[in-house]
């Protein structure tokens, strides 16, 4: 059994994928037992089976067609034979031993799942941090994102103290680190959900059974792009995710 697994879904986007890689590669302490599944939905070409060739402790599953992130990620499921997992979005980049601080913060607290400091290209905190969602906080974010600036600081908890850790409702699912054995009994991510709100659904499965915790001692880089607010079509896949999110949690309005 190892330490830890780690599991990248790629879509066309070798070159952060192999930045990800890279990087979780240089700054996991040589202690610390690993795997890294790259599993690929990309509908063109790339260079990602030779690159893992060349690297320790990582293996690449291409798919014959695009799974969706949960699809993708519930891939290697069956696969996983680790203490804990990590959930790594193509945009990430690690500059300490985050993997080895997560491991240890979820040892100490008993909680089920864990989320780090998410900071922009820029060093600031990102408002990954949400209370419970409900259908007039999305609303904001996707149809009316400079409005309502109160209602949308306290949805993304601008509130808290981030010195200190606190349970999350929902983080988003860029990085993420769980108990493996949690993450099998909950059968993984929704397979409902082909793309957005996975990661919302899965938060509030883990909080129904464990904590989602806020760990303040490591900082991860993420490069958020926000596909669904300038792409049309991701948009889509967004809202349909959502009224699917809400038909099976409730309608919550406000």
């Amino acid at each position: 059994m190892t330490d830890i697994s780690v599991v990248i879904v790629a879509y066309n986007n070798e070159a952060d994928v192999k930045q990800a890689v890279c990087s979780i590669l240089e700054h996991t302490a040589a202690d610390i037992q690993k795997k890294i599944y790259i599993v690929d939905n990309s509908s063109l070409p790339n260079q990602l089976q030779k690159a893992a060739d060349g690297w320790k402790d990582t293996e690449y599953i291409p798919m014959k067609s695009n799974l969706g992130f949960g699809g993708g990620h519930n891939f290697v499921l069956p696969m996983l034979d680790s203490a804990y997992h990590a959930i790594v979005n193509p945009d990430i980049l690690l500059k300490e031993d985050s993997l080895g601080i997560l491991i240890r913060f979820l040892e100490d607290t008993g909680a089920g799942m864990a989320v780090p400091r998410l900071l922009g290209t820029d060093g600031k905190l990102q408002g990954v941090y949400r209370r419970e969602l409900t259908v007039f906080d999305m609303g904001i974010r996707m149809f009316l994102p400079k409005c309502f600036p109160n209602r949308q600081a306290r949805h993304t908890m601008q509130d808290m103290d981030y010195t200190k850790p606190f349970q999350v409702p929902f983080a988003q699912g860029s990085f993420l680190v769980i108990r493996t054995s949690l993450f099998r009994e909950l059968g993984g991510f929704d397979p409902r959900y082909f793309m957005y709100m996975e990661d919302a659904d899965l938060c509030r499965r883990v909080n129904q059974t464990s904590r989602l915790l806020y760990c303040p001692d490591t900082e991860v880089i993420h490069r958020w792009e926000r596909g669904s607010h300038k792409d049309g079509s991701l948009r889509k896949y967004h809202i349909r995710s959502m009224i699917q999110y809400f038909q099976k949690w409730g309608w919550r309005i406000w």
